[in-house]
């Protein structure tokens, strides 16, 4: 006994005069869905980038003004995180910069926007670093 061959064809049925098109709606209700995703997966990822941007700002502004010789010179650690805010080529929009000391610590707090790819969402991103201040013993 030998396999029965079918012909090339066989088992398809003829597209149905009504389907037509049907792949067209289909994409046209699907696509706003995946182009969302994709937005907010990108808007995700920006906001992440200017948090690290941040934190490292407040880190950078921490660490120069926490140095034994700045004490007394409060511009000291804005200056460094406002220097280190300037090199990241606007990945975070209207920064500011805040400093506050105490006995035994300074904290430079970096506030801003990130950038935004979707119209009229306005995220906020703030970032602190806490540093001792360097003794001599």
């Amino acid at each position: 006994m030998s396999p029965r061959l079918r012909p090339a064809g066989a088992g398809r049925h003829p597209p149905v005069a009504d389907e037509r098109g049907s792949t067209s709606i289909q994409m046209v209700m699907l696509m706003p869905a995946l182009f969302a995703i994709m937005f907010l997966g990108l808007q995700g990822a920006l906001y992440y980038y200017a948090s690290n941007v941040a934190g490292a700002a407040a880190h950078e502004g921490a660490s120069a003004a926490s140095a034994y010789q700045n004490r007394d010179n409060q511009g000291v650690g804005p200056r460094a995180a406002s220097d280190a805010l300037e090199q990241s080529h606007g990945s975070l929009q209207d920064w500011q910069v805040a400093m506050t000391t105490t006995a035994d610590a300074v904290t430079v707090t970096v506030t801003g926007h990130p950038l935004s790819v979707l119209p009229g969402l306005e995220l906020r991103v703030a970032r602190s670093a806490t540093l001792p201040w360097e003794r001599v013993s």
